[in-house]
C-alpha cells in the first residue's frame, strides 16, 4: 500500500467520523490506523510563592510594647537546645565512645552537643549559646521531631 492510499483512507475516516481502522492484505501487510483528539488540554495550575520572611525589625515593630520576648524568659530559665529535624538523637559520637558532652560541662556556641541522624545522614548539633549544662531532655538512641527539646543550658 503506498504513502497515497493511506493518506485518502485517513481523509475517509475523517468524513465519516470513524476512530479506528486496521487492514490486513494477503501478502502479510498489516495497517492499524487510530484517530483521537487532536490534542488534550490539561489545566496549568500556577504555584502559588510563599509569603517572604519576616524582617525581625517587622517583628519588633508588630510586637506590643508590655509583651514577653522569648529571651527575656531564656534568660530567667536557661537556654533549651532544641532538634533542628526529625530523626534519631545521638549523645555519643560511636557506641563506644564517651559522650559528646555531661550535666556540668561548660559549652561555647560551636560545642557539639550531640548527632541527629536523619536519612542515613549524621548531622551535629551544636550549642548555639554559651553555658552550662544542666539537664538532658532526651535519652541516647531516641527519635525526636523538629523542635524536640533536647538540653538545657544556664
Amino acid at each position: 500500500m503506498d504513502l497515497e492510499k493511506i493518506k485518502e483512507l485517513m481523509a475517509a475516516m475523517e468524513d465519516k467520523g470513524m476512530t479506528k481502522v486496521a487492514l490486513k492484505d494477503k501478502n502479510g501487510f498489516e495497517l492499524e490506523l487510530e484517530r483521537g483528539n487532536a490534542f488534550e488540554a490539561v489545566p496549568y495550575v500556577q504555584p502559588i510563592a510563599a509569603p517572604a520572611p519576616r524582617l525581625e525589625s517587622q517583628m519588633q515593630e508588630n510586637q506590643p510594647q508590655n509583651a514577653v520576648i522569648p529571651e527575656q524568659i531564656e534568660s530567667k530559665s536557661g537556654h533549651e537546645v532544641t532538634s533542628p529535624m526529625v530523626g534519631t538523637f545521638y549523645l555519643l559520637p560511636s557506641p563506644e565512645a564517651e559522650p559528646f558532652v555531661k550535666v556540668g560541662d561548660t559549652v561555647t556556641e560551636e560545642t557539639v552537643i550531640g548527632i541527629v541522624e536523619a536519612m542515613k545522614v549524621m548531622n551535629e548539633i551544636k550549642a548555639g549559646k554559651s553555658g552550662t549544662v544542666t539537664e538532658f531532655f532526651v535519652d541516647n538512641a531516641h527519635p525526636v521531631e523538629f523542635g524536640t527539646k533536647l538540653l538545657k543550658l544556664v
